[in-house]
């Protein structure tokens, strides 16, 4: 009975899916025919404007072609790929429009225009655009800022064509004809945090998810490429460091890789941040520098003494040795050789004064009466300054570095102009205390954004998972119902939780301007590539509307009711495209609208 639906879709997805509800065009009249009933514009995420006064598709032509007019080396890639899948993609929709006019001119061409052509792919980068299908006319019009906006435009002209029309439009995709969108996003950063340390992720599932973010107008790619667990990357001045800290010679990223997944990427628009997490969670460098490295290689949490790790595989750069300094350096200026982008993160989270107490150089250093306040502060006072005046970059940190709570620096040691600060705690509360402080702030609540919550735990030998009887009131619950199961971040994030995140919620008008937009985040500690798509999607796509659009209508009230039907024809036509994504519902409840829902 389990295969029962995707029967149902595949024979659904056969059918000329309107071709008996298609009408012909009617005779000239002189008189415009008064407002048709509205149909749905499936098209994720939702666009800021939207006007189709009448239900008229366009049949496109056999040779439907898209050019750039005048032609721009930025949408070479974006061009070739969008005719493609335009013209190939035969999209049909789990409940198709009815009771449409097909138009009696097909759109052979769709012209984009672009009136910056020259804005480089960046940091609060204009990404608005304008989308018309002019009736009864042979052209389709995007018009631009930038090539970035155009390139948000192609996507979603590639969302409104579907097969519909059958014979009369013959075979081909239409679109509707009349359409006008105008189209801008909320914030200028939303993004995917892929984490390549825990497990391996090859160049080939990178790329993949980085054409996925496109579809769904996500743009900032955040690799977080080193941890404790294992150094992947490939970097020219200090190749031990992958030689000797990565799990194999085929888990590793070269230069060439980088450079082909940043070029893939800028062609869809998405920016590619890296991050190299130091000083914690450097164990892997141990391998090639273990005279850098305080506590590596030991157990992370020993009997009766402080754990030397947030979680097994332990190591950090010592602050006092020179050496730390010279490497981190090296590491820095190749992986900005590598990245062009303007951002670089330097992690800085999670620093475990215990792991640096184990270093006899620091105990002596603490005893006379340092602190490990002292040691971080000297670690970004070495490392800070170089990133922003020697590789010209704005340095992005996670929060830890100055909110804590148990290692940080004081503001002085942190200029707003050139540090940007990336949430993960407390939800509102932490964002809140960053803009508060004058620093603009990218959002990660691990209480929404989080998508490796709620899988359970996976460190072994734990007696927990062995108790048989219910477990008692009061006390925090791990196996039964409403449980941990071992999940410090539990429970899973489902998709509504991440679509309902307000990331500006109690934050004043002044505040908000700061927040600069929103990362998903997948530590890989229980996936890698062969979870990967159902891990990011559509929980991904939830994020990315209310980044692009927000999660609210025109009333103030969320949407979230209307966003499941509109999310649900998302994720079908996404697993279409290739996206793996997990299903939201059994196929009965899109294909019976409403019927599903909690209250009528």
């Amino acid at each position: 009975m389990a295969t029962l639906p995707y029967v149902v879709l595949f024979l659904l997805l056969l059918r000329p899916a309107a071709t008996p509800a298609a009408r012909a065009p009617p005779p000239p009249s002189s008189t415009p025919p008064p407002p048709q009933p509205h149909q749905k514009v499936f098209v994720w995420p939702k666009p800021t404007s939207i006007s189709w006064p009448s239900v008229v598709y366009a049949p496109l032509t056999p040779s439907f072609s898209i050019r750039a007019v005048p032609p721009h080396p930025s949408l070479r890639h974006a061009i070739a790929y969008y005719t493609r899948l335009i013209r190939t993609e035969r999209h049909a929709p789990l409940m198709p429009p009815s009771n449409y006019t097909l138009a009696p001119v097909q759109v052979r061409v769709l012209t984009i225009s672009v009136s910056e052509a020259d804005v480089p792919l960046g940091p609060e980068v204009d990404e608005s655009y304008t989308l018309s299908v002019p009736p009864d006319s042979a052209s389709a019009d995007i018009s631009a800022a930038t090539p970035w906006g155009a390139i948000r435009g192609l996507e979603t002209f590639s969302q409104i064509a579907w097969a519909g029309g059958g014979d009369a439009a013959g075979g081909q995709s239409i679109v509707p004809s009349g359409i006008e969108i105008s189209d801008r996003p909320h914030f200028s950063h939303r993004g995917i945090l892929l984490d390549t340390a825990r497990n391996f992720y090859p160049v080939r599932d990178i790329l993949h998810t980085i054409r996925a973010m496109a579809f769904n107008k996500l743009n900032v790619f955040h690799w977080h490429i080193t941890d404790s667990q294992s150094f992947p990357i490939v970097l020219p001045t200090v190749p031990s460091l992958a030689n000797l800290g990565s799990y194999s010679p085929i888990m590793r990223y070269t230069d060439k890789d980088v450079r082909r997944i940043v070029s893939y990427a800028a062609a869809f628009g998405v920016r590619v941040i890296p991050e190299i997490d130091m000083p914690g969670h450097t164990g892997s460098w141990a391998g090639a520098y273990p005279e850098i490295v305080t506590c590596a290689n030991k157990f992370w949490a020993p009997t009766a003494q402080p754990a030397l790790g947030a979680e097994p595989c332990t190591g950090q750069l010592n602050p006092l040795n020179p050496k730390s300094y010279r490497v981190a350096q090296d590491v820095l200026r190749d992986l900005s050789a590598l990245f062009p982008d303007i951002y670089l993160h330097g992690g800085a989270d999670e620093v475990n004064a215990a792991c640096w107490e184990d270093d006899p150089v620091v105990r002596r250093f603490l005893n006379e009466g340092g602190t490990p306040d002292n040691l971080l502060e000297l670690f970004v006072n070495a490392t800070r300054p170089f990133m922003v005046h020697e590789l010209n970059r704005t340095v992005v940190y996670w929060e830890d570095v100055l909110l804590g709570p148990k290692v940080m620096v004081g503001p002085t040691v942190l200029p707003k102009e050139t540090t940007v600060l990336q949430t993960w705690n407390n939800g509102a509360e932490n964002t809140k205390r960053i803009v508060a402080a004058g620093y603009r702030a990218i959002v990660s609540s691990a209480a929404y954004y989080y998508l490796d919550c709620g899988h359970g735990g996976w460190v072994g030998n734990d007696s927990r998972y062995d108790q048989q009887e219910k477990e008692g009131e009061g006390t925090p619950l791990f196996n039964d119902p409403g449980g941990t199961g071992g999940s410090w971040c539990a429970p899973f994030k489902t998709w509504q939780r991440v679509y309902d995140y307000d990331i500006l919620h109690g934050l004043t008008e002044e505040e908000a301007t700061l927040v600069l937009g929103g990362e998903v985040a997948l530590w890989s500690e229980q996936s890698d590539a062969a979870v990967l798509d159902g891990r990011l999607w559509p929980r991904a796509a939830a994020a990315a509307e209310t980044l692009w659009s927000g999660n609210k209508g025109a009333n103030g009230r969320k949407r979230y009711a209307n966003a499941t039907d509109r999310l649900n024809n998302w994720r079908y036509r996404m697993v279409a495209r290739g996206i793996r994504a997990e299903p939201l519902q059994p196929l009965w409840c899109p294909l019976h609208p409403g019927m599903c829902d909690l209250s009528q």
